[in-house]
């Protein structure tokens, strides 16, 4: 009888085995995917996002008031948001990255001066939402990890990108570019 038990587990035992290694080499989680995208940058600037200081209705003098200056919502208040209603960001490493192994010295004064940045923070990417939903992660090589925040107006199909830069002088350098883009689907 005991011998009758132990055969009974040990069938259970592999067969358990047998689903665990099938579903391991299946894959439960959806792999990630890559393809060629031109990946284009914007900042938050008047230049970059069609907006512009004061209205001609106060005759300019409300400067620290910013309008859209063209398209279909022309005139209306700009709070400089994403579509998805987030504040726009550029990718941040974290402390655990490659920038500390190029710069450690750095290390230290993140960790008394900048402790908030010692995660990662993903960017933001404008992506066609018909092809990508919010929330869609990407890792664009010489930018980062982003997350699908916004739609561009120019941006559509789906091998275009936009990537957001804080600063306009590093998004001009940036320029247009055909990059490898490894995408997350959630």
């Amino acid at each position: 009888m005991p011998r009758r038990n132990s055969e009974r587990f040990f069938r259970r035992l592999c067969s358990a085995g047998l689903i665990a290694v099938i579903l391991l080499i299946a894959g439960c989680a959806a792999r990630p995917v890559s393809r060629s995208m031109i990946a284009t940058a914007y900042c938050g600037c008047d230049q970059c996002c069609s907006w512009e200081r004061g209205s001609w209705k106060f005759l300019k003098l409300d400067f620290w008031n910013r309008y859209v200056a063209a398209g279909a919502a022309k005139g209306r208040d700009y709070a400089g948001l994403t579509a998805s209603g987030t504040k726009p960001r550029e990718p941040y490493p974290g402390l655990l990255s490659i920038d500390s192994l190029k710069r450690p010295w750095m290390i230290p004064v993140r960790i008394v001066f900048f402790p908030w940045l010692l995660l990662p923070e993903d960017g933001t990417i404008a992506a066609d939402t018909a092809y990508y939903r919010f929330g869609t992660r990407m890792h664009v090589p010489g930018y980062g990890w982003g997350v699908v925040e916004d739609r561009g107006g120019a941006i559509k199909g789906p091998e275009r990108l936009d990537l957001y830069m804080d600063d306009h002088y590093k998004a001009l350098a940036w320029g247009r570019r055909r990059v490898p883009v490894r995408i997350e689907k959630r």
